[in-house]
């Protein structure tokens, strides 16, 4: 039975201003190959143009627990963060990633976003990886009813760009 992500009450789906699910299913890469393209925050912009202006943690690329960090995306100036769990995959566990990013500002500008991650290997020699965000404030609920959806779209992009890149490395 796949994993799900652990949710803190403030951000639990269909609750917030904004909800995205992506999610694939890939064979011929495994979560311990995929996972250092993901937790490595200077490999983002090699594969998802959607975020840029990197600020990594002092300590390291690779996001710990209670590491900030910033980072711009879907057009947003960069957004503090900070990592609420990072657990790499073992042959039985999946690798979690999640973080909470905001910007603060007046009730117009306000964003909040807990953004998610799973990469586990499945019974039959796949690998799933899954992402998804709650976002509130509105410039989310603006995001939500946005056609095309930016955020779904944008999300795919990254997990398409982390499955191309883990691939390519194997090549």
């Amino acid at each position: 039975m796949p994993s799900h992500i652990i949710w803190p009450e403030k951000y639990l789906p269909g609750t917030t201003d904004n909800y995205v699910s992506n999610e694939v299913i890939v064979k011929g890469i495994t979560a311990n190959q995929v996972w250092p393209y993901l937790a490595n925050i200077t490999k983002w912009e090699s594969y998802y143009h959607n975020v840029s202006q990197i600020t990594p943690p002092s300590s390291s690329p690779v996001l710990e627990k209670g590491d900030k960090f910033s980072f711009s995306t879907f057009g947003f100036p960069p957004l503090q963060s900070e990592v609420y769990e990072s657990v790499a995959p073992t042959s039985s566990t999946p690798g979690r990633l999640t973080w909470r990013a905001w910007q603060d500002g007046d009730e117009d500008t306000f964003l909040d976003v807990y953004h998610a991650w799973l990469v586990e290997d499945l019974d039959w020699s796949v690998v799933r990886i899954l992402t998804q965000e709650s976002q509130i404030g509105k410039p989310a609920a603006q995001l939500s009813t946005t056609r095309p959806n930016p955020m779904l779209n944008g999300h795919q992009d990254w997990l398409d760009g982390l499955v191309k890149t883990t691939k390519d490395s194997l090549a």
